[in-house]
């Protein structure tokens, strides 16, 4: 950076956008700037998962154009995936301009703190606490307004207009305060109320915490209480940050527009938090945000990049992968008839006949690792990316009606969440942090059993899912179908950034070059399919819940699982079809209970 630049801040919320242009006057040392503001505003409100993109668009045109950097923090930007999205709006706005984006708990802290310690409580429509202590950073709250946002604006908003709704059924009375939000709505009576209350959106409600507010200046006591409950759960989320930090006396920070505009908040905040943190320093910060947000462009974005940068080792891993190659079958894909086509898809399904035949052994010991791992309390999760998370996904959720198996024994696990099984999210696979705190999030332990799956053997989710397992002492087996290593020291690893020490076991499975380029939904989904088959299926017969080839602990949910239960116990009982439906309604159509009573015999 140097004198003169242009640096641009951007804060968005629920309620607004407020914006800062700095410029660079002087350095005070090696690492920090003088900067003078050139000018600033607000605008409409931007919270990244409310606001769609071409709105976001629409907002970000009205800010100045000619900077040197920007940072842009909004709110309900989460994500890696989240800040990547939001980078890209960005560089068609200013597509020069070195750029940093992610969510205002970042540029409220960088705001309120700078390089310090501390607590920052954000009361805005949403809210959130976030603290820092070092290299930690704690947060609570901020979960939206659906699951969360308790103590922000909406949040108390919502309060107020179930209690006018209350207090009616109840005591067939209105309270004073559904006359103000009547008023301040334009509306005629409840009836219209409760019509705008079910197409309003969350800003819609939460910009009501001014009635509710002016209402408890005005000493409506139950406007009060409302106030006070807000005050009393964002204080618990600020007692429990002081405590995973271990700050005995932190700096609360207070931010947001409930705290800027209404001071009955803010002392309802401090005299709660007093109770239980009697040293900590409680004070509305003096800087806005957006100029957070300036100072974090100033200090991270040379260092940050759209994309993460390969190395040339990287690509030439990437290159090298099999599953990256062309295929020299399928070259004139579009010359071809139908039938042609056909042809060549099924005559590439030897390749997959033989990968699994070659993969034997690994796969025999991958059943043997399950079955003991399930026998002794453990699970079986499967990680993936795209495709491959998707495979794992199907194959977990078919095992509790096929053999009765409680849902958390085999569970999928997919870069990106439930989203990414119905739309792409395929950037999310580029998170190795993810990986890993997916793995946390699910307490891995040391009997589980952890299947990365990764067509290249290189996806940063799975890696990262994979070394956390590992350093929780789980077992862990990677799937790809790439080829092994020539002349390696193991040959059946993989071109693959993960240590050895990391597996137990790699399952190779190299279908070649698929007919599509690198779509490996294709001969590698096949492959990858028939092998969790095989894993799952093999486990769950050594468990038991298999006798011969038949299902003795399906799930009989169905007019079509009641009846193959019922030719289940005809078979294994020598019975004709009525009898074994007696058996079986006699039973509470518990199959295994049955199954049990013939053992006994």
């Amino acid at each position: 950076m140097k004198p003169g630049e242009c640096i641009l801040g951007v804060e968005g919320g629920g309620t607004k956008t407020g914006w800062v242009l700095v410029e660079t006057v002087a350095a005070v040392d090696a690492v920090n700037w003088e900067f003078h503001v050139i000018n600033q505003g607000k605008l409409p409100p931007s919270n990244f998962r409310l606001t769609t993109p071409e709105r976001l668009r629409v907002i970000f045109a009205e800010l100045p154009k000619q900077i040197d950097r920007a940072g842009v923090f909004l709110a309900g930007c989460a994500t890696e995936e989240d800040r990547r999205s939001l980078k890209q709006i960005c560089l068609e706005i200013w597509p020069n301009a070195k750029i940093i984006t992610g969510s205002d708990r970042d540029s409220g802290l960088a705001g309120a703190l700078d390089h310090g310690d501390g607590i920052v409580v954000n009361a805005g429509s949403g809210s959130s606490v976030t603290g820092r202590r070092g290299e930690r950073i704690e947060r609570a709250g901020g979960w939206g307004h659906i699951l969360g946002d308790a103590g922000g604006g909406y949040f108390l908003s919502i309060q107020a207009l179930r209690l006018i709704l209350r207090e009616h059924d109840l005591h067939r009375g209105e309270i004073s305060f559904a006359a103000k939000i009547l008023h301040a709505l334009s509306l005629n009576n409840l009836d219209e109320l409760v019509r705008w209350v079910q197409t309003a959106d969350k800003m819609d409600i939460a910009m009501l915490a001014p009635v509710v507010f002016e209402a408890a200046n005005e000493g409506d006591a139950r406007m009060m209480e409302i106030i006070e409950e807000g005050a009393r759960v964002l204080c618990e989320y600020t007692e429990a940050v002081a405590s995973g930090l271990h700050l005995l006396a932190p700096k609360v920070a207070l931010i947001g527009g409930l705290f800027y505009r209404d001071s009955i908040y803010t002392h309802a905040f401090r005299r709660r938090l007093k109770k239980n943190l009697p040293d900590a320093r409680v004070a509305v910060a003096e800087r806005a945000p957006e100029l957070g947000a300036a100072w974090l462009a100033s200090e991270l974005c040379d260092h940050t990049a759209v994309h993460p940068k390969l190395s040339e080792t990287e690509i030439d891993g990437l290159a090298a992968a099999l599953t990256e190659q062309r295929n020299p079958r399928s070259e004139n894909l579009e010359k071809m008839s139908g039938r042609e086509l056909v042809q060549v898809f099924v005559e590439e399904e030897q390749f997959v006949q033989a990968a699994l035949r070659a993969a034997a052994a690994e796969l025999t010991r991958a059943v043997e690792i399950v079955a003991e791992s399930l026998r002794n309390g453990g699970r079986l999760f499967y990680v993936g990316a795209g495709s491959s998370g998707r495979i794992g996904v199907l194959d977990a959720s078919e095992i509790p009606p096929t053999f009765g198996a409680p849902r958390e024994l085999v569970q999928g696990v997919i870069a990106g969440g439930m989203t990414a099984l119905s739309r792409s999210a395929e950037g999310a696979e580029d998170d190795e942090t993810a990986g890993a705190l997916a793995m946390d999030e699910r307490r891995i332990k040391n009997p589980d059993v952890v299947i990365g799956i990764s067509a290249s053997g290189r996806t940063p989710f799975v890696l990262g899912a994979l070394a956390r397992a590992k350093q929780s002492s789980a077992k862990t087996i990677l799937l790809t179908c790439n080829p092994t290593t020539a002349g390696g020291a193991d040959a059946r690893q993989p071109r693959s950034p993960i240590a050895a020490t990391v597996l137990d076991l790699v399952i190779t499975l190299p279908v070649g070059p698929e007919i599509l380029t690198g779509s490996t939904r294709l001969k590698a989904g096949t492959a990858t399919k028939v092998a969790l088959n095989i894993i799952s299926t093999g486990a769950m017969i050594a468990l038991g819940k298999v006798r011969g080839n038949l299902m003795v602990d399906l799930h009989t949910t169905s007019a079509k699982l009641r009846d193959r239960a019922v030719r289940v116990v005809a078979k294994l009982t020598q019975c004709d079809y009525s009898s074994a439906r007696e058996k079986l309604e006699a039973n509470e159509w518990n199959l295994r209970r049955i199954i049990g009573g013939m053992d006994k015999k």
